[in-house]
Order: C-alpha cells, then structure tokens, then sequence
C-alpha cells in the first residue's frame, strides 16, 4: 500500500497501479474526493480482495478481466487513466451498470510532440552524431566535421498517418509546419471531411517517407503492419508507433530493419511490456531503432491533465451518489 485516506461515509476509491503514473506525481485531488486507498502495484492475485468494496477503481496497467471485475459488487464506476479501453471489459461493464471513463485529449500535445522527435531523430542521425562527439573520437581527429551518416531533412518529404484522431491531426499539424505533404489512413473506416487526402494502407506505404501510428488496439488494427506490409514501404522510409503494441508485428520489423530493407523505426510502445526477449534487442544496426519505454504520454503538463481529468470524472459521480 502506497497510502491509505479514510473519511466516513464517504464514496470507496482504490488507485491500483500509483507507480504506473509516476513517483512524483500528485494525487491529492483524488484523495480528498473520498475514502482513498492507493497502491503502487497489485499482482493479479491480490486484486480481487482489493477490489471488492471499491465504488470507484482508478487504475492504468491492471487488467481489468470480466473474472478480476465479478468480485468488485459494489462498483459504479471505473477511471482509465489512458485514453483507451483495451485494459478494461467494457462488455462486462455495460452489462452490470458500471460507468467507464477515459481521459481523451489530455496527452494529445505529448505524443505528437514526441512523434516528431523521434522522426527527427532518426532522419538526422544525432543519437550517432552525439556518441561520435562525446567519446573523444571527435577531438582525436583532425577533420573540423562529421558528415556521415548521411542525413536529411524532413521538408519536402511524404507523411503517412495511420489513424486520423486528435493525436493524428496533430502530428499531421506538425510534419506540415516542417514542410511535409501529409496524407492518412482511416483505420475506422470511417470517412470524415478532413484537411488531407486519404489513402489506402497500400498506397500510404507505398509513398511516404515518414509513416506513423496513432490509431487503437482492435479487431481491425492487431497485427495491421506485418511482413507483407513493411516490405511495401521505401527503404529509406521511417516507421514510427507510439499507439499500441501489438499494431506492428515486432519480429517482423526485426527482419526489415536487420535486412536493410528499411531506414529506421521508432517505438514507444510494445506487444508485452515491459519488452523482455525481444528480437529487437539483438538488431545488426542498433542505430536502426529508437525505442522508448511507453513514455510518450508522460511530460510534467500532461499527468496534470490527466490527473485533472481523473478528478472531475469522480467528482461526477459524487455528486449523483
């Protein structure tokens, strides 16, 4: 138990996974809205008796499972503190009464943000770049500059969004303000009016130089970039995913990046995390990956809205308890 704050009468809260969220981060607006018990991490064996009074679960990582939610029969509502629901059983919560919210929009900035970093990144080589200068090589020369790897700039160069929601418009914002042409892929299917031409995944593949990732985990988008559909990509293409893992098929990302059949990839997110065996930890060309671990969301600003967002949700309900 990370902390435990009681008020009589007051509605049951349990945050399961505290640690998930950060060391620093600043829970007080949480706990003063009732009887707050916080953990820093719950295996999935301590759980049930955990759960089992709580009106209100706030949580991150722990995987509500419609067999972890049967023994919480005083439920009412369940706070994500992400902006999707692959975490939770929203079937078995529909079916029993119980509310579930999200916290769209609070890490919108964040992940484009960092998307374009990453994309930066790898175009320009610093990670080599940087090693180069701080383990002497550069002053043991006696050339005034480096200039290979080759780099490039991202003006003028082709944008491929896979998913066109709030985290892909902006990231769609920011590679056209560095003078990319930016086209998208509906993973919905959905079509909407929107301010770039959309493509099919084949022809996207096919013609950016930057394609990435900022669409859910569903039935329509686990395992959407395979084999089949990296080897449509340009050699010099860059593929970034900083949605979910599971979207890219890592074992094959291996293989194109270890064949030199792509330029490079950037990942914030992974089909098992934390990333354990992986075929990626063992790449030919290591500078071909820029992995990050699920951070992407994570800046001081964002876990204030977040946190914000967690505290009106309940706050909600309280006032119609």
């Amino acid at each position: 138990i990370y902390g435990s704050f009681r008020r009589r009468n007051s509605v049951k809260i349990v945050v399961l996974d505290a640690a998930s969220l950060g060391g620093d981060v600043d829970l007080s607006p949480i706990l003063n809205l009732g009887e707050t018990t916080v953990y820093e991490h719950v295996t999935p064996e301590e759980a049930p008796e955990i759960i089992a009074d709580a009106e209100v679960i706030v949580y991150n990582k722990t995987k509500l499972t419609a067999q972890l939610l049967e023994h919480a029969k005083k439920l009412k509502v369940v706070c994500v503190t992400a902006t999707g629901f692959d975490t939770v059983d929203t079937g078995y919560c529909r079916d029993h009464g119980i509310a579930v919210c999200n916290v769209p929009g609070y890490s919108t900035d964040s992940v484009a943000q960092l998307s374009v970093a990453l994309a930066l990144n790898l175009a320009t080589h610093l990670r080599e770049y940087r090693e180069f200068v701080h383990s002497g090589a550069y002053s043991a020369g006696n050339i005034a500059n480096k200039l290979s790897p080759c780099w490039n700039e991202l003006t003028g160069k082709t944008w491929g969004i896979v998913g066109m929601g709030n985290i892909g418009r902006e990231v769609a914002r920011l590679a056209e303000a560095f003078g990319c042409e930016v086209s998208y892929y509906s993973t919905s299917g959905v079509e909407r009016k929107e301010e770039y031409p959309t493509l099919p995944l084949v022809e996207l593949l096919r013609s950016s130089d930057v394609v990435s990732i900022h669409c859910p985990l569903n039935d329509r988008t686990r395992s959407l970039i395979g084999a089949e559909q990296l080897a449509l990509m340009k050699p010099s293409a860059i593929l970034i995913n900083v949605a979910r893992g599971g979207i890219v098929d890592e074992a094959a990302l291996a293989d194109a990046l270890n064949e030199e059949r792509l330029r490079g990839a950037a990942l914030d997110v992974f089909t098992s995390e934390p990333l354990r065996e992986s075929p990626l930890y063992t790449l030919r060309d290591p500078y071909r990956l820029l992995a990050s671990p699920h951070n992407a969301w994570s800046p001081v600003e964002a876990i204030d809205r977040l946190i914000g967002c967690i505290e009106q949700n309940i706050a909600d309900y309280v006032a119609r308890r």
